[in-house]
């Protein structure tokens, strides 16, 4: 199994810790990558983006003019697409740009995502993460000690203190291990985890 060496929050070597092959060391297969990016993308979307078409904009429904003798082109309504004010011809309308992907290829995609850290020596695994208080300089002086810049920081459970504390970080992002994803991983060069998120994504992985 691959292992990782567990720092404090000072940088001193505690320990080591095996990793999940499965896990943290698997085949990064990078079409995976795509498409799960792709997915939560188009998910994010709103899809709200519309525009009006000849049914809905405000006009009269009768000839403008009539059929004959005036020499111009005949025509139905002033609400058809080519006057001025008319509706918008093949404009958007509401839509959903979300699609499916299986259960399985998400859970290889993180999967692949996780092992593109570890692989490239941009995963720092620390033995817990916690601050006293709420304190972006103290937050910023504890990257500097791993000499990161772009950061993913993954905790186990809700901590105010550590979550407030990135808030107004540059390139930062603190996640709960619980709603780690490939699109954020792939997005800071760099990963730390604590151990507790380390065993939480094995055991929702390794199932």
């Amino acid at each position: 199994m691959a292992t990782v060496t567990i720092y404090d929050q000072d940088k001193k070597q505690v320990g080591e810790r095996e990793l999940a092959d499965g896990v943290f060391n698997t085949e990064v297969k990078e079409y995976l990558l795509h498409d799960m990016v792709r997915y939560q993308l188009a998910a994010r979307r709103q899809g709200t983006a519309a525009t009006k078409n000849r049914s809905a904009v405000a006009g009269g429904s009768k000839k403008p003019y009539r059929q004959k003798g005036t020499g111009n082109a005949r025509q139905g309504t002033i609400r058809a697409p080519h006057f001025v004010g008319g509706g918008a011809a093949f404009g958007p309308s509401p839509r959903s740009y979300s699609f499916k992907l299986n259960r399985k290829v998400k859970k290889l995609a993180l999967c692949s995502a996780l092992s593109t850290r570890f692989q490239g020596e941009k995963l720092v695994v620390i033995n817990q993460f916690s601050l006293d208080k709420i304190s972006t300089k103290s937050f910023d002086q504890l990257l500097k000690r791993f000499e990161v810049e772009g950061v993913l920081v993954v905790i186990d459970q809700s901590d105010p203190k550590v979550e407030l504390s990135a808030r107004n970080l540059r390139n930062v992002k603190v996640l709960r291990a619980e709603g780690v994803n490939v699109y954020d991983i792939l997005k800071y060069p760099n990963l730390i985890l604590t151990e507790a998120a380390v065993a939480e994504i094995e055991g929702a992985l390794e199932k």
